[in-house]
């Protein structure tokens, strides 16, 4: 297949180095001509992916409308906040894309203001399109050296369309599974996010690994909760893009949510870890979003709602996990 994968972040090129390893013709474009011509030259990304040389066979673009004359398939791996530019920006010249058949999100947040999700702003743009998400445990330093992965591909529109994609992605470092919940693998991807701050809270706390396995525990249960009333499956949050990505995120080290939750339950504060990050923490956004969705639908989701209360409005870490032990007591 012939991808293009608009935004080089970490993600983006990890996932143009998979794509690139299985023989697919793939085209990287950066947002800013300057990264563009930076990964054309020095044939590595510094500033995201150091390290990792990028093949001769991928491609730097910049210039969307050659790009989109030749792809089959769009990833968007963008910020979920980028997601609606990102859109409009192919919808300027469709016209020109003959063979564009699907465009895939790789986000994993709401849109601020609409609460939407990152497949809905797709079909709100470009409505003659097949709109689907990418998502799962995946950490990009991962993929992009080929250690072994499992990811879940979830699309709206035909079988066949996903069946080919599906063989497309898949290849011996990267096992993907398909469903057509969109819903709840965009929802497992937004939330765990979320909890995975609150679990860096935990962390930068030290209050041990009892915390942890009942704020997972119950974490998983309240993103079963939301989901469903949400329109989502239930049996989705227990696979690769619910549990599965909840824990990778929740444990490791490289999971910028957790390290930010972290430094909070040192005590640093949100306006000084969000000064000058080059990378994006989506749970922060996320957080807002949700609660905002949450309170919109009146559903009750406690450990959303006192992540929203640290992150805006100044509540210390150990005053909402005080919250939290001192709800009503009920059967599990």
């Amino acid at each position: 297949m012939n991808f293009a994968i608009l935004g080089a972040g970490a993600w983006g090129t990890a996932f143009a180095l998979h794509l690139s390893r299985l023989g697919h013709t793939v085209t990287l474009v950066p947002r800013r001509f300057e990264q563009a011509l930076a990964l054309s030259s020095v044939r590595e990304n510094v500033d995201y992916l150091p390290g990792m040389a990028l093949p001769p066979s991928l491609q730097i673009g910049h210039e969307l409308r050659p790009v989109l004359m030749e792809a089959e398939v769009v990833l968007l791996a963008c910020p979920s906040q980028a997601v609606r530019e990102t859109c409009g920006r192919i919808r300027e010249n469709l016209a020109l894309a003959a063979q564009l058949q699907l465009v895939v999100s790789l986000a994993k947040g709401l849109e601020a203001g609409t609460h939407l999700r990152p497949s809905e702003v797709i079909t709100a743009v470009l409505p003659g399109l097949a709109a689907g998400t990418l998502t799962g445990p995946s950490h990009a330093e991962e993929v992009a050296r080929g250690q072994p992965a499992a990811m879940v591909l979830a699309v709206r529109g035909t079988d066949e369309l996903l069946a080919a994609t599906q063989t497309a992605l898949s290849g011996p470092t990267l096992r993907i599974y398909t469903t057509n919940d969109v819903i709840g693998a965009e929802i497992g991807g937004c939330l765990k996010n979320v909890y995975a701050i609150a679990a860096g809270c935990c962390d930068g706390l030290r209050l041990g690994d009892n915390a942890r396995a009942a704020l997972l525990t119950r974490a998983l249960a309240e993103m079963v909760r939301v989901g469903v009333a949400l329109g989502a499956r239930a049996e989705t949050f227990y696979g690769l893009s619910g549990f599965g990505d909840l824990v990778a995120t929740c444990h490791g080290p490289w999971s910028r949510n957790r390290e930010f939750g972290q430094r909070l339950g040192e005590g640093r504060p949100v306006a000084e870890l969000l000064a000058g990050r080059k990378t994006v923490v989506e749970g922060y956004r996320t957080t807002e979003s949700f609660a905002g969705l949450c309170a919109e639908r009146g559903l009750d989701a406690p450990i959303l709602s006192e992540m929203r209360r640290v992150l805006y409005a100044g509540t210390p870490p150990a005053i909402a996990l005080a919250a939290l032990m001192g709800r009503e007591l009920k059967r599990e």
